[in-house]
């Protein structure tokens, strides 16, 4: 068992910027790696940001030249804002690291931290993050009333979501009965320790993931608990038990390393 202390960076008000955060995480990662702290997760909320991870092409970015801060971490691109709870764990892991099954501890977390609020999310198979899934393809509603058949995503695989309308954007998928994310993860593994982490919508203005293309992922959305719920949800309400899930399982894990 690995003891993990929380640090919570800032809220509301005191919302961190998105450099801020990252300076201070590469100083608690050093600290970790020196074994001068123990495993220690960073949660914050950021002012509103575009961060690009390393596979991120050029063709998922804001159209309009809205600022985009290009990371370390790997995924694609993705917004940070009002709304949402950031975590960055930095966490010391055998060597060589599987960092697959960190990642796979992450949305299990999630997971029960959307249970918890009665929101039930999964896995999907090639996609890393924690998903509220969607209808069967033939039970969803026609778009524009036009038949599935016709839905410009199934075949073009050019299809831009940010040029086609609101009915295609990121954040009505739960109007169209597709799977949406719920939580999103990017990570960074330097030294055997581990930066960066998880996003996790908690009432956010989703429509700021329709200038991009959010995770370079075109057939599916954005959602948060309060969409789901149909209710306010706050981040105060789930700091507390977002702690609790991620203290049970990241210090209850089993950590092997990765097998060669």
């Amino acid at each position: 068992m690995s003891e993990l202390r929380f640090v919570r960076m800032g809220f509301g008000a005191d919302r961190v910027e998105y450099t801020t955060a990252w300076q201070e995480q590469r100083r608690v990662h050093a600290a970790r790696f020196a074994d001068e702290i123990p495993d220690t997760c960073l949660l914050l909320e950021h002012p509103p940001v575009y961060t690009a991870g390393r596979r991120t092409d050029d063709s998922e970015r804001p159209l309009d030249g809205t600022p985009v801060i290009d990371v370390d971490r790997g995924g694609k691109i993705t917004w940070h804002g009002p709304g949402q709870l950031v975590g960055y764990p930095i966490q010391k892991l055998p060597r060589p690291v599987d960092v697959v099954a960190h990642v796979r501890r992450l949305e299990d977390a999630l997971i029960r931290v959307a249970a918890e609020f009665g929101v039930e999310t999964s896995r999907v198979e090639g996609r890393s993050g924690v998903w509220v899934l969607g209808a069967p393809i033939e039970q969803r509603a026609a778009l524009g009333g036009l038949n599935l058949d016709f839905d410009p995503r199934v075949n073009d695989e050019l299809f831009d979501p940010r040029l086609n309308g609101p009915e295609y954007a990121p954040s009505n998928a739960g109007q169209r009965h597709e799977d949406r994310k719920l939580a999103a993860i990017g990570i960074r593994v330097a030294k055997g320790v581990t930066m960066h982490g998880f996003a996790l919508n908690v009432n956010p203005d989703n429509t700021e993931f329709d200038k991009i293309v959010p995770c370079g992922i075109r057939d599916a959305g954005v959602t948060s608990l309060s969409n789901e719920l149909g209710r306010e949800v706050t981040i105060d309400e789930v700091l507390p038990v977002a702690e609790k899930h991620l203290r049970d399982v990241l210090e209850n894990a089993e950590l092997l390393p990765r097998a060669v």
